[in-house]
């Protein structure tokens, strides 16, 4: 079958997640739902009434997703569990979200990838906190197509009066929060009131049944026709038979990808052409779309980082930045805080991450903005946080996949939320100078992986700083000496030489520094792309002055090393020396530090196979 038939028969079913106050009957609404439109397999209706009857207890249409849960999953209580049914329209997948506070967490998870929502709302308990909260977490996740359906009319003797306190109430909560619901719709999940034909017992209501809502809505466009997302999930090395292809995989979240298309990976900005599209046991593939877990291989064979994302060339890029705006719901049992370092995943991206600044809590289940230092369990804020470096994603109401997160407290998911809002830092000028740069770049005909076989060794810039008046320059020059007899090409970059000849046109003052700097990095980076270990000094460097350089060249073969006392934040500097250390002794522990990160041995991301 190929793809193109696949994603064909894809476009016909619809993801629909329903949530909803727990004890609301959700459950009873898809057992309704499978039943009435014939969906259940052969007999399965008849054991659970008789399973019912063996035991003494009333058969309740719930009983028949919590057998299908038992089937599929052994027995699942507090995840999301996914059912199917048809409509002479289409195909649904029916995602059935944990209702109770304590399992929000899974709601949002099961919430992610739905294309429209039922919300669940009991007409005799009437609008709960958990029925708030779940009209903003869905306002969050994106989901335009909504309908709530008031469930239980029964118990309210139908009464219209009851509904539409409902309605008006319910219309005007999720108006404040920028949902504006399709449908309400009064049914008995019981009784089988207007879940698949209209009800006699609600002939006050003129609008549609529940399987008439569902067919009306409308199946989200392609995420085909949006620019190109691929995070990387891993890249494998073949070895046997002398196969040398790194084939770089992950799964497509939006548009589509083609042989000969020019790629770039963000935020490393390493730059390569789609040489062809791999998968086990295809045909010989020329296109892959998005939906589709996939492989390629590149006609320039580059280094590449899990978590970054694969974009063409020619489209709108994600945004790159170590800050970002977000809309967060919290479910960690402590409090989001200030100063504590968090885990930031966002595809198959990590980094460390920091709150910066809280714009405001607010109550979900009254929308009461508050002033506050940290964010309690169960709230949802408006936040800023900062990445320990740049981050490649997209605004949220963009690209959906590429602007949705988790945070990690420890060793558990504590938040999640999505991105609203890029916030440029002191390097995005910078940033997008060197984006264009190596969109344009001119490569060598001599590739860096068959520089590095030649060397025996990958570019790396080792620069050693610390403050005035101490011995830098020294070491470094031992450095290259030691790498040089090791067999290395090494080249010891010293700033006076840069200050009396190629920024002997800078003016020499606190206002050009950062020129200085740029500079420093950018001739760093023509000699690591000729595959030389660049052994450079500077004094009196700052977080913000390495973070230049680490832009201007390349974070990942980029080595701080600190000489004497560090002034530095923690975790810029990734190794400290002692000023008191003799020279010789300091440059080895220099050369023995790139040797335990593999510089002079296949360094590799690759798993082998």
């Amino acid at each position: 079958m190929t793809l193109l038939k696949d994603v064909m028969e894809t476009q016909q079913k619809m993801n629909i997640v329903i949530v909803g106050h727990v004890d609301h009957g959700k459950s009873t609404v898809i057992g309704r739902l499978l039943a009435d439109t014939g969906s259940l397999p052969q007999g399965k209706l008849e054991q659970v009434k008789a399973e019912c009857a063996r035991n003494s207890k009333p058969f309740e249409y719930a009983f028949l997703l919590d057998a299908l849960k038992d089937e599929q999953s052994q027995g699942i209580t507090i995840d999301s569990a996914r059912c199917f049914f048809k409509s002479k329209k289409r195909e649904y997948i029916i995602i059935d979200a944990p209702g109770h506070i304590e399992f929000l967490k899974n709601m949002i998870s099961g919430a992610a990838r739905a294309e429209a929502a039922l919300l669940v709302i009991d007409a005799n308990e009437g609008i709960k906190e958990n029925s708030k909260r779940h009209g903003y977490l869905l306002s969050m996740l994106g989901i335009k197509q909504i309908a709530v359906v008031v469930n239980k009319m029964d118990l309210v003797d139908y009464s219209q009066e009851v509904y539409d306190d409902i309605e008006k109430n319910y219309r005007e909560f999720l108006k404040q929060i920028g949902l504006e619901p399709q449908f309400f719709v009064p049914i008995s999940a019981m009784q089988g009131d207007n879940i698949i034909e209209p009800s006699e017992k609600l002939s006050w209501f003129k609008g549609e049944h529940v399987l008439k809502v569902l067919d009306s809505f409308k199946k989200q466009a392609s995420v085909e026709k949006l620019p190109f997302r691929m995070p990387i999930q891993a890249v494998y090395k073949f070895t046997a038979q002398g196969d040398d292809r790194r084939i770089v995989s992950g799964r497509i979240e939006s548009g589509s990808i083609s042989v000969g298309d020019q790629v770039i990976f963000l935020p490393s900005n390493k730059r390569s052409e789609i040489s062809s599209i791999e998968g086990f046991n295809l045909p010989e593939q020329k296109k892959a779309v998005a939906g589709y877990s996939t492989g390629f291989t590149l006609k320039e064979q580059i280094y590449i980082n899990r978590g970054d994302i694969m974009c063409k060339v020619d489209e709108e890029h994600p945004s790159v930045s170590p800050l970002f705006q977000a809309e967060i719901f919290w479910m960690g049992r402590k409090p989001l805080e200030m100063n504590k370092e968090y885990k930031l995943k966002i595809g198959t991206f990590q980094a460390p991450m920091w709150l910066k600044e809280i714009k405001k809590v607010i109550d979900a289940s009254d929308l009461k903005n508050e002033t506050k230092k940290k964010v309690e369990r169960h709230e949802v804020a408006q936040c800023v946080f900062e990445c320990a470096y740049p981050v490649a994603f997209d605004v949220a109401n963009l690209i959906e996949s590429t602007g949705r997160f988790v945070i990690v407290d420890q060793y558990d998911i504590a938040g999640g939320g999505t991105v609203s809002a890029i916030i440029k830092d002191e390097q995005s000028e910078v940033r997008e100078q060197v984006t264009e740069r190596e969109i344009n770049w001119d490569f060598s005909e001599i590739a860096s992986t068959e520089r590095r076989s030649k060397y025996g060794h990958g570019s790396k810039l080792v620069l050693l700083t610390g403050k005035v008046g101490i011995d830098k320059r020294s070491i470094a020059k031992q450095v290259e000496k030691q790498v040089f007899e090791l067999g290395g090409k090494a080249y010891f970059l010293g700033i006076g030489n840069l200050l009396r000849g190629l920024d002997a046109d800078v003016d020499q003052d606190k206002q050009s520094r950062r020129e200085h700097v740029r500079r420093l990095g950018e001739v760093a980076h023509i000699l690591m792309d000729a595959g030389l270990i660049v052994v450079a000094t500077a004094s009196n460097l700052n977080d913000d002055e390495v973070r230049l350089l680490q832009e201007v060249t390349d974070r990942e073969n980029f080595f701080i090393v600190n000489v004497g006392k560090s002034a530095f934040s923690q975790g810029i500097v990734d190794l400290d020396l002692k000023q008191k250390d003799a020279v010789d002794k300091n440059a080895s522990t220099i050369v023995s530090f790139l040797k335990s990160n593999q510089i002079f041995e296949d360094q590799t991301d690759s798993y082998e196979i």
